[in-house]
């Protein structure tokens, strides 16, 4: 565990380190059908995400770096949706991504669902790994031919997350509940998601998590459309 965690962050020093490139043509399509769609958001979750894109906009103005982490119980399906989109959000809007970093922590670790992995394949990430039989594997999501991410279930103050200076997406009533303070947030957000686990094992399984993908993907769309880089 200790030579992937050690892996993990060299990986993220290196793979953040690349230029803004445009996701693939399948997570290109994906993305502007629901820009085409419009924001269907109601007017007080429309404040929630705008409170997200001040502290981003802030930080650009600032040249300051922009870190987002996504929190939820287990760290398995919702925060992990949130870390992926929002990084790909923020391509597709063309926005700089040097300073850009997105992460995701649970208040336990677990896995990083395997539903939620093959949600993302199906919206058009490629996603590779190495440790398919490992408890909690480490996944790469590949947004592009050089943009990715690594996923797997930690604990939000886990030394691959800061521990300062970030905005605290919690999206979930559970860490909501269990963290009144995240140690080291600049800013605590509460944008709560349905849990697509409900679904699990039954015929409405792929729906769910399809869906659970695509409300976080507009969501994080909508925020990255507000910024001025």
């Amino acid at each position: 565990m200790l030579l992937r965690i050690t892996f993990y962050l060299l990986f993220i020093s290196m793979t953040h380190s690349i230029d803004a490139q445009s996701l693939n043509a399948t997570l290109s399509s994906y993305c502007q059908k629901i820009v085409a769609e419009g924001y269907n958001i109601s007017p007080e979750r429309k404040a929630t995400l705008d409170s997200i894109a001040h502290y981003i906009q802030v930080q650009y103005q600032k040249k300051q770096p922009i870190a987002l982490t996504f929190i939820c119980t287990h760290n398995s399906r919702r925060s992990q949706f949130g870390q992926v989109w929002a990084y790909a959000a923020a391509l597709y809007h063309g926005l700089p991504i040097s300073t850009l970093r997105t992460y995701s922590g649970g208040t336990e670790a677990t896995a990083c669902n395997i539903r939620t992995i093959e949600a993302l394949k199906r919206a058009g990430f490629t996603v590779n790994t190495n440790e398919k039989e490992a408890k909690n594997p480490v996944y790469e999501v590949l947004m592009n031919d050089k943009e990715v991410l690594s996923l797997f279930s930690k604990q939000y103050a886990h030394a691959s997350n800061p521990q300062e200076n970030f905005c605290a997406v919690l999206v979930c009533s559970q860490a909501d509940e269990a963290c009144p303070i995240v140690k080291g947030a600049e800013k605590r957000i509460y944008l709560p998601y349905e849990d697509p686990k409900k679904a699990d094992g039954s015929e409405a399984e792929t729906n769910a998590y399809d869906a659970t993908c695509k409300l976080i993907a507009q969501e994080m769309l909508y925020v990255f459309s507000k910024i001025q880089p």
